[in-house]
């Protein structure tokens, strides 16, 4: 058993990141929340009336990852951050956000790029990625879809490639800090769909083991997980070129630094 430590969640008013804050107050962990308004935020507490605080906040644009960062610092310093939040494969046509970009990679991408960048360095952070991440390419040319044809599925599977690279890019640069990436498993949540294969009640566990164990498999950084076991990454992940070039992009993209 680990000690209490406090954690908080990305895109945790439902599904995988709602489970991992019960399974972290089950273990006696504190946990703060986050929702994109405020009728999810309730819904949210309603679900865990054991959280911490729920911050609220839309990560489409980075005015609104801004505001979550600012509320989450207020709260003091977090032990680990789980980046839950994300956008679905089945999204079908190019949703713009303020800065121009699909909405896939704003919320997928930029917004943990942003919140990692704006919080409180903790000393855990995990970022959660796709096994459709195996099958992608970077694309760091083209991150607008403004050369392509979109395609929903893919920008998904790029975008989870992109979490794998800031990850590994984080557990490169931030030497004090535990920084992992996981891919949970297709399993029947509102984004997996129905028909998911893969077994719930495993998809919630590895970030909430990777944010707080004690144990020497969790206690690694710049690796890659799956059921709690390390796996091997899609090889562009480990590209310290790719990673840097990402870095580089999102920083210009966010206007928004990731300190020394």
């Amino acid at each position: 058993m680990s000690q209490m430590r406090r954690v908080f969640i990305t895109g945790s008013s439902t599904g995988l990141g709602l489970m991992a804050g019960q399974l972290l107050v089950e273990q006696g962990h504190q946990v703060v929340l986050h929702a994109r308004n405020e009728a999810r935020a309730k819904d949210a507490l309603q679900a865990l009336p054991m959280a911490e605080a729920v911050v609220v906040g839309d990560l489409s644009s980075v005015a609104g990852a801004r505001q979550v960062a600012e509320q989450v610092n207020r709260l003091g310093r977090f032990n680990a951050i789980i980046h839950n939040a994300g956008v679905g494969y089945r999204e079908r046509r190019r949703l713009e956000t303020e800065e121009g970009l699909p909405h896939v990679f704003a919320v997928n991408v930029l917004a943990p790029y942003a919140l990692t960048a704006l919080i409180e360095r903790p000393d855990r952070l995990v970022y959660l990625s796709s096994g459709m991440h195996h099958w992608a390419g970077a694309a760091l040319d083209d991150l607008e879809w403004r050369k392509r044809v979109w395609d929903g599925s893919e920008a998904y599977s790029e975008s989870k490639l992109h979490d794998v690279l800031l990850a590994f890019a984080i557990a490169r640069r931030w030497t004090s800090v535990l920084s992992n990436a996981l891919e949970p498993g297709w399993v029947p949540t509102r984004m997996g769909g129905p028909s998911a294969p893969d077994d719930l009640d495993e998809a919630h566990r590895t970030q909430a083991w990777l944010a707080t164990s004690d144990d020497a498999a969790a206690r690694v950084t710049g690796r890659y997980f799956h059921h709690m076991r390390e796996r091997s990454a899609n090889p562009e992940a480990s590209d310290c070129d790719l990673q840097d070039k990402l870095i580089e992009k999102c920083r210009k993209l966010s206007g928004i630094s990731i300190p020394a």
